[in-house]
């Protein structure tokens, strides 16, 4: 008995040991990790990560969206993402579900199959290891930018992402009213206990432009995330205005509204990814994407043909409860040959 438990915990420790490898060589291929979190729900943080992952690739770079928000995730709603993880390039790891040929996308919900209304009843080690999953399992393209959606709170999400990617920046996003700035005190007194490196914070729904006499509505007071980030001695990127048209397009999963010079919310939104790539671009070599060949889209890359299957595994047999395995398992299939 001491004799197998000694053997299966040599096993687990090697296992640990490949994916922590895994992970090291997979985050030396990223240049600038960021990590968009939040104090509480509802300020909109998951729109500015999905919005600025899309104009980040829109602009040229290479990047990758990673929704670790594994209770509720909302990125491939929001995007209007149909697609499924597919086959690697050989390497036996799956691809991220791609975007557009600048951008892939990774999140639980692509994985649900047609319920995408099931509940994820996990608790803190499943998450942590399907996070790391996210990294050593799936072969991502070399990136510019990997930006990383966490559920709100200093819970097991930005704590992993923190321990596993320990030069990532973090992007908080708030709204101006006081109690949002309590809850963002307390993501950033996390961050600078955990050594996790602050690039800025967000305000959202700072204001409001009426449609009708076209005067400005403080809804939620003004100003909040402006004396936050000044008495914290941190970056203010920028202050997003409420729009309707933000609220409709997210919910039709329409990202087309960024480009749109006529929305005082678009205006705002391409300050803020000016300011997110300047303060990037200091801390590393300064990136020219206009020079980059663009990735092939999904359906013309080699191996296209191919499918990647999760299987939900638990104590190393087919789990029956996709909700709470303890791993997932990629199974590529080609014809239906595994």
């Amino acid at each position: 008995m001491s004799s197998h438990g000694c053997g299966s915990h040599e096993h687990t420790e090697k296992t640990h040991a490949r994916q922590d490898g895994e992970i090291r060589e997979r985050l030396s291929h990223i240049r600038n990790k960021i990590l968009v979190m939040s104090g509480k729900g509802g300020v909109g943080k998951s729109s500015v990560a999905a919005y600025l992952a899309v104009a980040l690739a829109d602009r040229g770079f290479r990047v990758g969206l990673m929704d670790v928000d594994l209770h509720g995730p909302s990125i491939p709603r929001m995007l209007g993402l149909k697609g499924n993880i597919g086959p690697g390039s050989g390497s036996g790891k799956a691809s991220p579900v791609k975007y557009s040929p600048n951008l892939e996308v990774m999140s639980i919900e692509t994985l649900l199959g047609e319920d995408k209304d099931m509940a994820t009843i996990w608790r803190g080690p499943l998450k942590i290891g399907v996070i790391k999953q996210f990294l050593s399992d799936l072969e991502w393209m070399d990136l510019d930018y990997m930006i990383i959606d966490s559920p709100p709170g200093t819970g097991d999400e930005p704590l992993t992402v923190a321990q596993v990617i320990p030069d990532a920046w973090a992007l908080i996003v708030t709204t101006p009213q006081e109690i949002s700035l309590a809850d963002v005190r307390k993501s950033i007194n996390f961050c600078r206990q955990v050594n996790l490196n602050i690039l800025g914070i967000v305000e959202n729904m700072s204001d409001m432009v009426c449609p009708h006499c076209g005067q400005t509505i403080e809804l939620f007071k003004t100003r909040g995330g402006e004396i936050t980030a000044a008495r914290e001695g941190l970056a203010l990127l920028g202050s997003l205005p409420l729009d309707p048209a933000v609220v409709a397009h997210g919910d039709a999963g329409d990202v087309t509204l960024l480009a749109r010079q006529d929305l005082p919310f678009s205006k705002a939104f391409a300050g803020l990814v000016d300011q997110v790539v300047t303060r990037t671009a200091r801390e590393t070599a300064s990136v020219e994407p206009e020079d980059k060949e663009a990735t092939p889209p999904a359906e013309t890359a080699p191996g296209a043909a191919r499918r990647v299957i999760a299987v939900p595994v638990s104590e190393e047999k087919l789990s029956s409860h996709f909700g709470h395995p303890d791993y997932f398992a990629f199974i590529t299939t080609d014809d239906g040959t595994i």
